[in-house]
């Protein structure tokens, strides 16, 4: 059960492309402080130069400060096809709030705001993006494209996603993941947001699912987004407190410290076969954690990327 304790209307960013931005900048500035240093030089639109490739594009400029060789990259260079699925079901707008902050964001501001810094910086490689949501219904779906215009577009889609009334209703994910999936005919590095709250009979549909994207050599990377302090901790205090189900609005009143510890066992045993379950399958399993910043969403683009073209 999705657990929340008070419904109120989703508010969106102020700007989330300049959030975005930001985000992004700050995180190639401490790139060269990091172990992802040697990606700064491709992350600049230039490329390690390798032994039998024409020098018409070497930038002899970059060789005489760094002694090293880089070509240059162009506007019409497509390397990556990157496609991102969005959950965006009612347990994705726990805790819900008026409006989104960056130091208190919930699960679908969380993802919102780290798929805009992926399509930051999907928008510096020159590579295409496609966007999929689903909540009760298939939602929305844009191919992979690389135009500024394509970009836009995504973006006000992504800023309508805060906007919205959440409705209480169950989701279905692999429904909609086996959709997504025969949309998807060329090769690509697939970005997947979600919280995974559902029932435990679910499971192997969802992996079955799962599986499907990987079809036609897709590499898949999933996000499992979570609040940690709430949704793993189960920090709630010692007061009584009345919690009620996103999806179905049921409601328990209980003291949080009196199920606490058995909550946490359930909880970390499934995340354990997730994570399981991924490894088995070839899947990156990544804990996105809303409380944390974005630097663990971008590296991981980093090495996947790396991995992929």
């Amino acid at each position: 059960m999705q657990l929340e304790q008070e419904i109120h209307r989703v508010g969106g960013f102020a700007n989330l492309e300049l959030l975005a931005t930001q985000i992004v900048e700050g995180f190639i500035s401490g790139m060269h402080r990091s172990p992802f240093h040697g990606f700064s030089a491709e992350f600049a639109e230039h490329k390690v130069y390798n032994s039998g490739e024409s020098t018409r594009h070497i930038d002899w400029k970059l060789f005489a400060k760094t002694d090293k060789l880089f070509t240059k990259r162009y506007e019409e260079e497509t390397n990556l096809r990157c496609h991102v699925i969005l959950d965006n079901s009612a347990s994705m707008h726990f805790p819900l709030k008026k409006d989104q902050a960056l130091s208190n964001l919930n699960k679908i501001g969380f993802s919102v705001l780290a798929t805009a810094c992926l399509m930051q910086i999907l928008k510096k490689q020159r590579d295409a993006v496609g966007l999929s949501i689903y909540s009760d219904q298939y939602e929305y779906y844009a191919p992979e494209k690389g135009s500024e215009r394509h970009r836009r577009m995504l973006l006000h889609k992504l800023e309508d996603i805060l906007k919205k009334r959440v409705e209480r209703t169950p989701t279905n994910t692999y429904t909609y993941l086996h959709q997504i999936a025969e949309k998807m005919k060329r090769r690509s590095l697939i970005f997947f947001f979600s919280d995974l709250f559902q029932e435990e009979v679910e499971e192997e549909e969802l992996f079955t699912a799962l599986r499907h994207l990987k079809y036609n050599k897709h590499e898949l990377v999933l996000f499992h987004v979570l609040d940690r302090k709430r949704e793993l901790d189960f920090e709630f205090g010692n007061t009584p407190q009345r919690f009620t189900d996103v999806e179905t609005g049921e409601k328990i009143d209980l003291y949080a410290e009196n199920v606490k510890e058995g909550y946490r066992k359930t909880v970390s045993e499934y995340f354990d076969r997730l994570q399981l379950k991924c490894l088995q399958y070839g899947i990156k399993y990544v804990q996105a954690d809303t409380n944390e910043d974005f630097q663990k969403i971008l590296s991981t683009y980093l090495v996947e990327r790396q991995k992929f073209v």
